[in-house]
Formats: C-alpha cells, structure tokens, sequence
C-alpha cells in the first residue's frame, strides 16, 4: 500500500518524540504523529494515555489537529469511530476525512489548566492546536458535557471551548480546561 504524502503545516512538529529529557521542552505544538483516514491508527499503547472516554464510559479519546486547506482544527479523535477524527465547526460535529495530526499525551510535560472565557491562564504556554483562516490560534481544550468530558478547541477571540458532541458543536464559556 501507499503511504499518502505528508503535507507539513507551518509551526507543528510532525516528528515522533524522541525520549524526553528534562532539559528538553517540546516544540509549543507538541510532538505529533501524521495520520490520514486512509492510514490506520497505531496500536493504542502507542498513543500515551487517552484524555478521556466516549460517552460510553470506555472507548479511549485523544486529541489532535484537523488539517484543512486553510487552517488547521483542534478535534477529538476516537479510534471506535469511523473515520476517528471530529471537528467542532460551525454549529455541527463532522467528521474529518484526509490528514490530521494525532497529539500523544504526555503527562510529564503537558497538564490541563482550568479557564472561562477564552483566557489563557497567566504565566501559562498553552499548547498550540491549529489555526483559523483568519490566523487565529487555536489551543486544545477539554470541556464536561452530560457528565462527559470531550476535547475540543479555544482560542482568546472564541471566548470559551467549542467541544463536538452527539452530532452538534457546543460552546462553554465556563469552567472548562486548556491544554
């Protein structure tokens, strides 16, 4: 099989981690691993511990990037779902075909920081999503909706988290975490 040709995007690092050291700070995307609807996903153990857990209480959720011709989305990426990768944008949850960057979860060097309102916490470097086509950043978050906690994006210009949950994009403003 064919391995699809790998577009970099300017400011993320699609290089596997190499072995942290503690002088080493990742680059402000992280370390990402190049995915596409056409690959498959690596075995879960590759994948660092999973964010959290579908609405059903057991089928792991990263997060990553959606790649799009002229930006680059925040989204939640589900390995029980077909095609695993979705994107909260404009008032719906839709599904991603073609590339996207899984991002490994490290607990070593990233935490989840609580904010409101599309602050990013003082004295913090938040770790950086994507895009918009406009050029505003975007910045992972993790937001509890129906007592389920679901990745999704932030950014200062949204004014809180967009999460894709049950076919629709929902915002909180409030009491929510950034990467």
């Amino acid at each position: 099989m064919q391995t699809p040709p790998q577009f970099p995007t300017p400011g993320f690092n699609h290089q596997s981690p190499p072995p942290y050291q503690a002088h080493q700070a990742p680059p402000p995307s992280g370390f990402r691993i190049p995915l596409s609807t056409q690959s498959e996903l690596p075995a879960l153990q590759q994948l660092g511990p999973p964010v959290c857990y579908d609405a059903d209480g057991r089928s792991p959720i990263f997060i990553g990037s959606a790649i799009f011709p002229n930006s680059v989305h925040p989204c939640k990426i589900g390995p029980h779902l077909a095609p695993p990768c979705r994107v909260p944008y404009g008032g719906g949850e839709h599904e991603h075909n073609g590339r996207y960057d899984l991002l490994p979860f490290d607990p070593n060097t990233m935490e989840w920081v609580p904010t409101s309102q599309g602050r990013v916490p003082p004295g913090r470097r938040p770790v950086e999503g994507g895009y918009e086509q406009g050029g505003g950043k975007l910045y992972h978050a993790l937001a509890v909706i129906q007592g389920a906690r679901v990745p999704g994006k932030t950014g200062e210009h949204l004014g809180g988290c967009n999460i894709a949950f049950g076919g629709g994009e929902h915002v909180i403003h409030e009491n929510y975490e950034i990467l």
